[in-house]
């Protein structure tokens, strides 16, 4: 049995006098796996800020019934932003810490995130790991709060593709187990042909379907 996650109604969202949305009605359930797509400057990154409670819309109606969207929405973004001073294990584990989770049980969560990205080195400094690597440690911080909503800004964009089929993955993955959904935004045709959800933004209109 599905649960809903994110409710919207006549959502219309603005940047400035910029119409990205116009009255969008859309409902996220447990399940879902979507490809968020629409060309370069559609507002998808909008979209997903909007979805993830960190923008607020100009008018409609905007829920997460079975979410607290402090801890329970997950946000990849498409560059890394490592803290430098700190181990790839350090880098997931601080948002937990952060929460008020143990130290013990904040790195347990972060090596087996980053094993699931497969990170061998959970000890190496930014700098010693490539932009993939480095885009994959981002993932694993995401996944290691367990999250049951994730959504992700074009998170493959700097990976080849096995490295992107290892993010895909691992998002899919986690999203099961926490009987969640995943939104990614993305122009990665093999991505989108991974996930069976679609959601088009295509000037300022939101098509919620299914890919054929």
């Amino acid at each position: 049995m599905t649960t809903e996650l994110v409710g919207a109604r006549d959502l219309t969202i603005r940047y400035g006098r910029t119409l990205i949305v116009s009255e969008a009605s859309m409902t996220i359930q447990s399940g879902d796996l979507t490809a968020l797509v629409g060309r370069s400057g559609a507002g998808k990154t909008t979209l997903l800020l909007t979805l993830a409670g960190l923008l607020r819309p100009a008018s409609g109606q905007l829920t997460w019934p079975n979410l607290d969207p402090r801890r329970d929405i997950g946000l990849v973004f498409q560059a890394p932003s490592l803290l430098p001073e700190l181990t790839a294990a350090e880098n997931v584990a601080l948002p937990l810490r952060l929460r008020s989770v143990a130290a013990p049980e904040a790195y347990r969560r972060a090596r087996a995130a980053l094993g699931e990205l497969l990170i061998e080195a959970p000890d190496a400094m930014p700098n010693e790991l490539s932009g993939g690597q480095q885009q994959r440690v981002a993932v694993a911080r995401v996944l290691a709060a367990e999250p049951r909503l994730v959504l992700a800004d074009e998170p493959t964009g700097s990976l080849d593709r096995a490295g992107a089929d290892i993010v895909l993955a691992a998002l899919r993955r986690h999203v099961q187990a926490v009987d969640g959904a995943l939104i990614v935004a993305t122009h990665d045709e093999d991505l989108v042909a991974g996930l069976p959800q679609r959601l088009k933004l295509v000037d300022g209109v939101v098509r919620q379907g299914v890919s054929a």
